[in-house]
């Protein structure tokens, strides 16, 4: 299954806040948890919903989603967790976590288009696994800074992430460890996640 391009808004409704897919807030008096009509939800339903949220706001297709649990689980390390940092320290969602895009599909762009430099050399590749110690820059040209000061101005100063730092002057941000779980920036039940992939993959 391709990435999802259809009404971001009937995803946030359906399972709750997905930051990376979006930044725009719905309209007043819209629910988002659809609370109106309360349904008992199966087992399957549940861990449905917990791969389904991940999967969209990290912007993976189903494939992607099911190679990074893979590599999960031959990785040393609790699969759930393992697989919440491989997805943490793409090189989209840094992006996204710095605050130089305002969502993850608006990161992917700026890397597809070679604005984005990892150690001095352009990656244009989003699913870039980074290290610590990377260092994360925006091309010395005009239109890229123009792009990321945009998001950079626009973006709310929250606490970054402990992993994470930023110098917004000289457009460059800064991996300093392998991110902990504690710092994900997703509500998520990675456990469901893992567990609806086993159930899926048994034969």
């Amino acid at each position: 299954m391709s990435r999802y391009r259809g009404p971001r808004f009937k995803k946030i409704r359906r399972l709750g806040a997905l930051p990376g897919l979006t930044s725009k807030s719905p309209r007043a008096g819209s629910d988002l948890s659809n609370q109106s009509r309360p349904r008992r939800k199966s087992q399957y339903r549940i861990r449905l919903e917990e791969k389904q949220k991940l999967r969209f706001h990290y912007g993976l297709s189903e494939r992607q989603l099911l190679n990074y649990v893979c590599i999960a689980r031959k990785a040393k390390g609790p699969t759930g967790e393992v697989l919440l940092q491989l997805l943490e320290m793409r090189l989209d969602n840094i992006l996204f976590r710095l605050g130089m895009a305002s969502t993850i599909p608006q990161a992917r762009q700026l890397v597809n288009h070679r604005h984005i430099l990892v150690n001095g050399r352009i990656v244009d590749i989003p699913s870039y696994r980074c290290k610590s110690q990377d260092i994360i820059t925006v091309r010395d040209k005009q239109k890229s800074r123009a792009l990321i000061q945009n998001d950079l101005d626009s973006s709310p100063r929250e606490e970054l992430p402990k992993h994470l730092t930023l110098q917004p002057f000289q457009y460059k941000g800064l991996v300093n460890q392998i991110i902990d779980s504690k710092w994900v920036g997703l509500k998520i039940n990675e456990l469901l996640v893992v567990e609806y992939y086993s159930r899926q993959t048994k034969t």
